[in-house]
């Protein structure tokens, strides 16, 4: 057994100084802890530090290939947080809390990568992470961590079989991005620059400046609010079970969640105060992190932070995502708390929101529910992949499967042994 400590040199982030932050996207890009998904960084919620300080602070200039790990709530929604800066990615800076780890010469990098996420890693740091209100964990507890370490020509070996399924997921990925932007794109072409098709030959309304038979309405016309619930924490027989249940920890960037971190059994579900809400409701975060919008990939319970929104008078689930979104930064603008940013009920009762004819909302409908189709399969596929890569990484890593006998064909994705 070998210990982190023994093969990489940690690096910590710095401490920069908000006020100095810039939004500027031809500055230097900061990686903090809310830039760190479950394998991935999310680029797009990043803040900038002045570019002609690089030289300054070139100890944090993150290179190709580090390994990222949160050490302030490194456990969130059921996965780790942590990621790797790729060659394409934009040039950024390592702030405080954030955890670099680089390899020494016992290590591969690209190995090391999956020794952190493994699942012996991850029940290593929900063990000891330590914290009341910020569950966090140190330096000197991610060097501690032991693992078996094979030799390197096996080590890059393994790396190479498992990062093809790697490739694989986020090939597919991309694939889900570039038909969900199809999707949104076809949406602001036909109801926000009204281009649908026979635009050219409809007559405007004078008063309304719509389309004819087009209407001005509000949100709470279109849509039903409903609401969640949580049954108690304590009781055990309540929780572990097979029902999905949504809180705004489990809203992604996808349109589909990707599963939650908890689930409820049939008695959970019966004494919640939620319904369980069948596929494509379409679920906003409503307090903290307002404006999260996804769509169930399967019936679902949801908390009481969330709405679940079901369209009235035949207006589709797809159609009425897709209007959320063009329309969310209306709820982020009208929320409004104490401590915490609140969408409320009321909030769904003044809003405005462009209504179609039933034959235009329709017509989109049979547009994009194959694409939406895709996306969920795809989606599925990737599921399977995960779980294919993480019931072989531990056998790799641990020699139940005789690496060097295995012979890899990356167009089949096989293994023969």
């Amino acid at each position: 057994m070998t210990s982190l400590g023994d093969c990489i040199t940690l690096l910590n982030g710095y401490a920069f100084k908000s006020k100095y932050f810039t939004d500027n996207k031809n500055d230097l890009v900061l990686i903090k802890g809310s830039n760190l998904g479950k394998g991935v960084v999310l680029w797009g919620s990043s803040k900038y530090w002045d570019r002609r300080d690089e030289e300054k602070f070139s100890k944090f200039i993150l290179k190709p290939n580090d390994l990222l790990l949160a050490m302030d709530r490194p456990w969130v929604s059921g996965g780790l947080k942590y990621a790797i800066i790729k060659v394409e990615d934009p040039k950024s800076l390592l702030v405080q809390r954030i955890a670099c780890l680089r390899s020494n010469d016992l290590i591969d990098q690209l190995f090391l990568k999956f020794v952190i996420g493994s699942e012996g890693f991850s029940l290593y740091i929900k063990a000891i992470q330590g914290g009341v209100g910020v569950p966090h964990i140190s330096p000197s507890q991610i060097k501690g961590y032991e693992f078996p370490l094979p030799p390197l020509s096996l080590q890059r070996k393994i790396a190479t079989i498992l990062s093809t399924y790697d490739d694989l997921i986020e090939n597919n990925l991309k694939r889900i991005k570039l038909l969900e932007e199809k999707a949104k794109l076809t949406y602001e072409e036909w109801f926000v620059r009204m281009r649908f098709p026979g635009w050219e030959t409809m007559l405007i309304d004078e008063v309304s400046g719509l389309p004819e038979g087009w209407e001005n309405v509000k949100c709470y016309d279109v849509m039903y609010v409903l609401s969640g619930g949580t049954p108690k924490t304590v009781t055990r027989e309540y929780w572990n079970g097979e029902i999905q249940f949504f809180t705004p920890k489990d809203a992604c960037s996808s349109a589909y969640t990707n599963g939650t971190e908890k689930k409820l059994t049939q008695a959970g579900l019966d004494k919640c105060n939620s319904k369980l809400y069948p596929k494509n409701t379409v679920f906003i975060t409503a307090r903290g992190t307002v404006g999260k919008v996804n769509l169930a990939s399967e019936g679902m319970a949801m908390n009481q932070s969330c709405y679940a929104l079901k369209g009235k008078n035949d207006v589709s689930q797809l159609f009425l995502y897709n209007s959320i979104i063009s329309i969310v930064q209306s709820f982020k603008s009208a929320a409004s708390g104490g401590v915490f940013d609140t969408i409320i009920v009321d909030t769904f009762k003044f809003l405005p929101f462009i209504l179609p004819t039933k034959f235009l909302i329709d017509h989109y409908t049979d547009f994009v529910s194959p694409i939406y189709e895709s996306c969920l399969n795809i989606q599925n596929q990737n599921q399977l992949l995960k779980e294919a890569r993480d019931i072989l990484l531990p056998r790799l890593m641990t020699g139940m499967i005789d690496v060097e006998k295995i012979k890899f064909d990356k167009k089949k994705m096989g293994l023969k042994i």
